[in-house]
């Protein structure tokens, strides 16, 4: 989970576990996402398109440049309306803030359906 604010990081996490998401990491920017990506390996990925230090689109460009991440599934969450972006940029699925329960969990179930 990538986002520059820590209220979304929380919830974000929070969803997640529900979900029955376990191991489950944290980055503030995407610098520290990536820092993360080359330590471990991921079966998801969820990040922020409006990031400062490293915007959501050359954060999603970097993972899929790296071998090990490319076929990594990716949800990027927004609170614009960048969906045709974000999913151009090579994103599984995109949800816009604010969003549900149930917007969540279909995004996710969307982001794994072909892994």
């Amino acid at each position: 989970m990538v986002d520059d604010a820590s209220t979304i990081r929380n919830i974000i996490v929070k969803r997640l576990k529900a979900l029955g998401f376990t191991d489950v990491d944290a980055a503030e920017d995407g610098n520290l996402a990536l820092e993360l990506l080359r330590r471990k390996q991921y079966g998801l990925l969820i990040s922020d398109w409006e990031m400062p230090k490293m915007h959501g689109a050359e954060f999603l460009k970097a993972v899929r440049q790296d071998p090990r991440c490319a076929k990594l599934p990716i949800i990027m969450i927004t609170g614009t309306t960048t969906r045709g972006t974000s999913w151009l940029a090579g994103a599984n699925a995109y949800l816009q803030k604010p969003f549900s329960d149930a917007d969540f969990e279909k995004a996710v179930r969307t982001a794994l359906a072909g892994h």
